[in-house]
């Protein structure tokens, strides 16, 4: 059995498309196997609601008159870059907010970026440098995602394809990037929400590259770009998941298009904000292979259990673990039995896909020819400190 994206895409727009979840295509292929499964699939929809902190907003205000070339900006009361053209920004979503009374702390980006999505008016507040082109030195006013030009997400690194758990065996509490984690090995915490996510079901990235249309955030996306940190050269299992963080993708999408359902600003105490974020990836059934590589089980994922109390580029590993065994609320870490807590949304993971299927068996949204394959040979390199 074999077929083509165009062909799957006929019968898309045909209505006769067969569409089912990451999910559901596993649940069949255990009832039926996978040759048999492969003939009753023509798309397979994989999907994840997770903390995706390499991301941020591009953003085109227009010119005031007289105009101004932007150099310090806030939105909201959070710093944006503005290195580009005259009015074109970047916010990220780990940019905290200048603290004040009016704007505290613990707010960012990924909050900012959320706000505009569910039609928020936010202050915005720019510094200019005045030139003859550019005459005006500064200006105040109000935006919405309607009053601007231009509002993409335009993220570095978003979707794993593996992650770590982090467990602390100090004797403090600390603040991480996965949230607190409690001391004595009091607590385990993974974000990754294991089978159902996209790249577990495309391993060698054979379906999905530059170009692969998705559903981000609630509205149209599209692969851009390997992501930063893309190491696909990560050691892997037999069946050919990495046993560690591995792949990543650059996602670009219509903010515009995007709705406060999917797009959530949030905030790791004593660590800082970040951006939770649906997204859906579509795996078309062009072959059995691709139906076998998706079969893949949590049983059959593992990832490993990291100690953040030592304060290092390479910290100590507890071996790995299932993510079967993670999503059973317990694991086992040197004869201990430790609770475990996911960061990703399982369920809204599970609601991303389906809501993408619904849309694809409308006859909504379609597949894409990747217009070029993502790199399988980068090496994750690290930094050395030098002094000058």
């Amino acid at each position: 059995m074999s077929q083509t994206i165009a062909d799957i895409n006929a019968k898309i727009k045909a209505g006769k498309a067969k569409v089912l979840t990451a999910t559901e295509l596993k649940s069949l292929v255990l009832d039926i196997g996978v040759t048999q499964a492969a003939k009753q699939v023509d798309v397979i929809v994989t999907g994840t609601f997770e903390p995706m902190e390499s991301s941020g907003a591009i953003l085109n205000l227009g010119h005031t008159d007289p105009p101004i070339k932007i150099r310090t900006c806030w939105i909201d009361g959070v710093p944006a870059y503005a290195g580009f053209g005259a009015v074109d920004i970047y916010l990220g979503a780990t940019q905290e907010a200048d603290p004040t009374d009016e704007s505290p702390q613990y707010r960012g980006g990924g909050h900012a970026i959320a706000d505009l999505i569910a039609g928020k008016t936010l202050t915005f507040k720019a510094i200019g440098h005045p030139n003859d082109c550019y005459p005006r030195a500064n200006f105040e006013t109000t935006i919405t995602k309607e009053s601007i030009n231009q509002f993409y997400l335009f993220n570095p690194r978003n979707l794993y394809q593996n992650f770590i758990v982090g467990v602390n065996g100090g004797e403090e509490t600390l603040y991480t990037y996965l949230g607190p984690l409690q001391p004595r090995l009091g607590n385990a915490v993974y974000s990754n929400p294991g089978a159902i996510s996209p790249l577990w079901n495309d391993p060698d990235l054979q379906l999905i590259g530059i170009g692969t249309r998705i559903f981000m955030g609630g509205g149209i996306g599209y692969v851009a770009w390997e992501g930063t940190q893309h190491f696909p050269l990560q050691k892997r299992l037999e069946n050919r998941t990495p046993i560690g963080p591995a792949a990543t993708l650059a996602l670009i999408g219509d903010a515009k298009q995007m709705t406060a359902e999917w797009v959530r600003g949030c905030y790791f105490r004593n660590y800082g904000a970040s951006l939770m974020m649906g997204v859906a990836v579509p795996l078309p059934v062009i072959n059995e292979e691709v139906v076998a590589r998706a079969a893949v089980l949590d049983e059959e994922l593992v990832a490993p259990v990291i100690d953040f109390s030592i304060p290092r580029r390479v910290r100590p590993i507890f071996g790995s673990v299932s993510y079967a065994q993670l999503k059973s609320g317990k694991i086992t870490i040197a004869g201990s039995t430790v609770r475990t807590a996911p960061l990703a949304s399982l369920h809204l993971s599970e609601e991303a896909a389906k809501t993408l299927k619904d849309w694809i068996l409308k006859a909504e949204f379609t597949l894409t020819e990747p217009v070029a394959m993502l790199p399988s040979d980068r090496a994750f390199l690290p930094q050395d400190v030098r002094s000058f």
